[in-house]
């Protein structure tokens, strides 16, 4: 394929079905000026991350920048008017972008689909190449996919689309400009924008994009630079792109309306991303030495610090005139089980009941059945309301010292806390190195980010010496004959030639690397993406 390539551009993944109308010279060089021109502010960034870990694990603790008072006390600005077609965001599905996901999520009756290349997603070549061949065949309604009972195809009015590209931390090891692997977030970004910007535009919509894992306002600003930068480019005006930013780190919620600010010409809301917000918390504060969270099931939406960061970011986004989005519904109902469905459909309304009364404007749900549910909680509080940004929460006022209190009252560490995190890691880590981001466990749809926050509890248990509620105290030991008998067990249950085809002895010593480090690995992606393929 480097015959054809631009200058500087060198690709070394294989040759796919996509690739030709995915990888077109035009495309890659549009993904390279943008790699040129940002890249230096991208490490630069990153580069600052680092070095605010540095202080934070001597010590530091966050508080609401002093710098940008201004921003936030001015009282007089609010993002752009949000796009007719994002208006009612009521229920929001997410998933990767293989045929049949995009097909059944585009056709679930959410009013929003989020198409996945981050944390859903194992970023194979195959995955990134495909994936972005069938967003383009999904937006020109000729996408399908055929079993031997039945055809998908789209229907005529599909959820809104919305596309997350990677994270700035990430690569894409499969293409470099000028010598260097392109930053995974302006190949996400550029492929999308440059082939689908006139195809979403004659439909009526524009590319809308989720952005990920941000944790400062001066993020915010790259990537406003960089989507002005496309925007001008491709010849569309300020303001055609827009965006809703996950805030899923903890240092971003301390600068939620610099975000806003930063992005107010393209964003349209804020996400409260749960899973990864959580797993931030342990990977920022690992320092501290008097903290570290209770089995991940007693780390509920209702903790202190959690209702602290929802309602904040509620109160910011409607001050701002943005939509304030809520968590993920991550409950599979199983088709067997109807007792378990019934418990875990009460918890789902229960939380999105929640998120509503709050003053939420839409929430997230992980698989098509759980949107009728989410889609009537929220038509039974707001009717035929797009929204309820009127709702200006001037009753929250959440302090620094509140956003980081982690104390989970009652809160306590179990064997079998240890034992779920282990063969959640484990199941999680042998899918995603087999290619597939999203991965039903146990009734529950695990991504990066669960498996992310299974690995940092075992790794904070371990280097606290956590107790049990039983007696004991976590050590390498316990997670060591965790992950064995978990391995055991799986072996047992497999056939041999099955069982030396599958990643699973690979993905436990992944999972035992990365909890038995001496040093915090940043993200779990970073270590295994030269495993992948």
């Amino acid at each position: 394929m480097s015959t054809a390539m631009p200058r500087g551009v060198v690709v070394t993944g294989d040759p796919l079905p996509g690739s030709g109308t995915v990888l077109t010279p035009q495309a890659l060089d549009f993904v390279a000026s943008l790699h040129r021109e940002f890249g230096a502010r991208r490490r630069a960034r990153l580069a600052a991350r680092a070095e605010r870990q540095r202080r934070l694990d001597a010590g530091e603790r966050p508080d609401f920048l002093a710098a940008t008072q201004a921003v936030r006390d001015d009282a007089s600005w609010q993002v752009r008017i949000v796009p007719a077609d994002l208006q009612r965001r009521h229920v929001e599905i997410t998933g990767p972008t293989d045929a049949r996901m995009l097909i059944n999520a585009l056709n679930s009756g959410a009013d929003v689909f989020m198409a996945d290349f981050e944390d859903a997603n194992a970023p194979t070549w195959s995955n990134m190449v495909q994936g972005q061949a069938n967003l383009g065949a999904a937006i020109e309604r000729t996408l399908t996919f055929r079993t031997p009972d039945k055809e998908y195809r789209i229907v005529d009015d599909p959820a809104v689309l919305m596309v997350r590209p990677r994270g700035w931390h990430l690569a894409e090891k499969h293409v470099t400009v000028d010598g260097e692997s392109v930053s995974a977030s302006l190949f996400d970004f550029g492929l999308y924008a440059f082939h689908n910007t006139g195809r979403l535009l004659q439909r009526g919509t524009a590319p809308y994009f989720y952005l990920p894992k941000l944790e400062s306002h001066l993020e915010a600003r790259l990537w406003n630079d960089v989507i002005a930068r496309a925007q001008e480019r491709l010849g569309v005006p300020v303001g055609t792109y827009r965006v809703t930013v996950l805030v899923e780190t903890i240092l971003a919620a301390f600068e939620m309306d610099e975000i806003l600010y930063e992005l107010r010409d393209h964003i349209t809301g804020l996400n409260a991303g749960r899973w990864d917000y959580m797993f931030s918390v342990i990977k920022k504060f690992r320092a501290r030495p008097d903290f570290h969270f209770p089995d991940r099931a007693q780390v509920s939406m209702t903790a202190p610090f959690m209702r602290a960061y929802t309602e904040l970011l509620v109160r910011t986004c409607h001050r701002r005139g943005a939509h304030a989005m809520g968590g993920m519904a991550a409950f599979i109902p199983s088709r067997r089980d109807a007792v378990v469905n019934a418990t875990a459909l009460a918890r789902v309304r229960e939380d999105k009941e929640r998120e509503v009364t709050d003053g939420f404007d839409g929430t997230w749900v992980a698989h098509p059945d759980l949107v009728a549910v989410a889609r009537d909680v929220f038509h039974a509080a707001l009717g035929e309301r797009p929204h309820q940004k009127h709702r200006l929460r001037e009753d929250v006022r959440v302090t620094a010292g509140e956003l980081a209190d982690f104390r989970i009252p009652g809160g306590s560490v179990s064997e079998a806390g240890v034992l779920t995190n282990v063969r959640v890691g484990l199941q999680y880590l042998e899918a995603w190195l087999r290619g597939s981001g999203a991965v039903a466990i146990a009734n529950l749809m695990e991504d990066v980010a669960t498996a992310e926050i299974c690995r940092a509890q075992l790794w904070q248990w371990v280097r606290r010496g956590a107790p049990l509620a039983g007696g004991g105290t976590v050590d390498a030991g316990l997670v060591q004959r965790a992950l064995e008998g978990e391995i055991a067990q799986i072996r047992a249950g497999m056939a041999p030639d099955d069982f030396a085809a599958s990643r699973y002895e690979r993905a436990a010593a992944i999972l035992q690397r990365l909890v038995a480090s001496e040093e915090f690995d940043e993200f779990l992606t970073l270590v295994a993406y030269d495993e992948l393929e």
